[in-house]
């Protein structure tokens, strides 16, 4: 019997439902693409075909150089119907980091956008090896016409063909990491089922068909992040292999008025962003004067991935959108789907109810136990990747046999309560170790978006002359506010009422806009580097 391979698992939902509506895609100029499941498949089979006649097969890796739209999606439709690997490639990545990405994940073709044609073959033409540069453009189109819309053949296909996403987290170089197609399936593109309410994991394509052919109880996924961010992928794709459509924007920016009139337009049931780089200006808009103008009756969850919302977001998002479930998922690149936030300890601190397979890894090496009160490594067993490509030292690292069992580690800090939900402080590499007590900037960071002045704020460590390092905070207040934001002991004072005295910013660097990547996670490298040219040291 065939196995999960998202090539099969994609024809299948096809060959179910051809002609429902599997992508939308609105662009900021008025453009639409609309396209049906069989639609989208004859694009994905002449692009397949044309890869084959540039001597693209099994494990070869295809670059998506793209922002969000048809293009992306077919790229990587196509890439998995000739057993190749699509690589995800940030779009805002200069020479340099391009030239690193396209060197190390040995990349044999890139499709990119036309107003990034010259940065693609600056970096394909310094490679030892050819690297064909494919323009999505007018020549793309004729390159489909030129390719028979025929299935390409299926055989050899199984659940191990690799599936990558290239990841640089909040710090260091990008990296891959390598899972097979059944294992990211049933981890984090929905293969899952939802066991809680009895949905049980999909089994097999006659499973897929069937729940196809039933309908998705949430109809219509609207994707806010970039689909270059593993998290975006996840939920496009969890949305076309289930048999309802994805709805994109293609869009470099982010425009919260056009975000909600494609959610009012389409209809959608779900939508996700992540953390409160995209849910704030959402829920200013909507607080703003004919905020209500927007029909969003159909909207049933807004998730957030990547990053937590802050309380007052969410608490805004309830009282905005009192029939929507407002959720926070919990996952990394190296783990897939882990839970969800259920609640926050006293502290501040996020706690997690999460799924089977979790444990967090005491320094010792053992398992932490309910209420034990000890902090260890958040890890995770089951449907985890192979590892990172060509690296076997970070693979051994990341992915260590605990006891016979093969974890996953990825670098977060957590606690097991009493009561069986996971209090997560954050990743030890930006942790900050003040006079001894480590603090993590994710809780400073919550807590310093709870004031009604602060628009977004990122934390980092800085050197203290008595305590080794401090925390410093990297503010963006509200533009009516800009003229006179808030001061340290303002904010110090505001945090003291959420967080332990040690934890306060001993120092406010106050920013035009507090940089993030494009998936909407800290840049604590730019964080960092600007607290120290602010405050004169280094």
């Amino acid at each position: 019997m065939p196995g999960l391979n998202f090539a099969d698992i994609f024809e299948t939902v096809v060959d179910t439902v051809p002609g429902a509506p599997a992508l939308v895609v609105r662009s900021s100029d008025g453009d639409e693409v609309r396209l049906t499941f069989a639609g989208l498949d004859a694009r994905a089979n002449r692009l397949a075909h044309a890869l084959a006649a540039a001597g693209i097969g099994p494990g070869d890796h295809v670059g998506c150089h793209l922002y969000d739209g048809n293009q992306y999606v077919e790229t990587t439709l196509a890439a998995f119907k000739v057993r190749a690997v699509p690589v995800n490639v940030n779009f805002r990545y200069v020479d340099e980091e391009l030239a690193y990405l396209f060197d190390t994940a040995d990349l044999k073709l890139v499709v990119t956008e036309p107003d990034l044609r010259a940065r693609a073959e600056r970096a394909a033409a310094g490679l030892a090896r050819p690297c064909p540069v494919v323009v999505a453009d007018r020549g793309y189109e004729e390159l489909l016409a030129d390719h028979s819309a025929a299935r390409p053949p299926a055989e050899g296909r199984t659940s191990d063909d690799l599936y990558a996403v290239w990841t640089g987290g909040t710090t260091g170089m990008p990296k891959g990491v390598l899972w097979r197609h059944e294992d990211i399936y049933l981890s984090a593109v929905g293969g899952a089922g939802v066991p809680a309410l009895g949905v049980a994991p999909v089994g097999d394509l006659a499973d897929v068909a069937a729940r196809a052919a039933a309908g998705s109880p949430i109809v219509g996924f609207l994707v806010l992040c970039p689909l270059m961010h593993a998290g975006g992928w996840w939920l496009a794709f969890r949305a076309l292999l289930s048999g309802t459509h994805a709805v994109l924007i293609r869009d470099v920016g982010f425009d919260p008025d056009l975000a909600l009139r494609v959610m009012s337009e389409e209809q959608v049931g779900l939508v996700m962003t992540i953390g409160d780089a995209y849910a704030r200006p959402l829920v200013d808009r909507l607080a703003a004067p004919g905020g209500d103008a927007y029909d969003l009756s159909r909207l049933v969850v807004y998730g957030s991935g990547g990053a937590l919302l802050s309380p007052s977001i969410k608490a805004s998002l309830a009282e905005l959108l009192p029939h929507v479930a407002v959720t926070d998922a919990f996952g990394a690149s190296e783990t897939g789907g882990q839970g969800q936030l259920v609640g926050t300890g006293d502290d501040g601190a996020p706690r997690f109810a999460m799924e089977a397979g979790n444990v967090v890894i005491a320094e010792d090496g053992t398992l932490c136990t309910p209420g034990d009160g000890r902090v260890g490594m958040l890890a995770t067993s089951g449907h985890i990747p192979l590892g990172y490509y060509q690296d076997e030292a970070k693979s051994e690292a990341t992915f260590p046999v605990i006891d016979g069992v093969r974890y996953a580690v990825p670098g977060d800090l957590a606690s097991v309560e009493a009561d069986g939900t996971i209090t997560v402080f954050g990743r030890g590499v930006v942790s900050i170790n003040s006079g001894g007590e480590k603090i993590f900037p994710e809780e400073v960071e919550q807590a310093l978006k709870r004031h009604p002045d602060v628009f977004d704020a990122t934390v980092v460590g800085t050197p203290n002359e008595r305590f080794g390092s401090q925390v410093t905070a990297l503010v963006q207040v509200r533009p009516e506010v800009a003229g006179d934001p808030p001061g340290l002991e303002e904010l110090r004072a505001h945090c003291g009422r959420h967080l332990a005295g040690y934890k306060l910013p001993r120092a406010v660097v106050v920013v035009d806009t507090v940089q993030r990547s494009p998936s909407g996670k800290p840049d604590y490298r730019w964080a960092k580097e600007t607290a120290l040219i602010a405050l004169g040291v280094g």
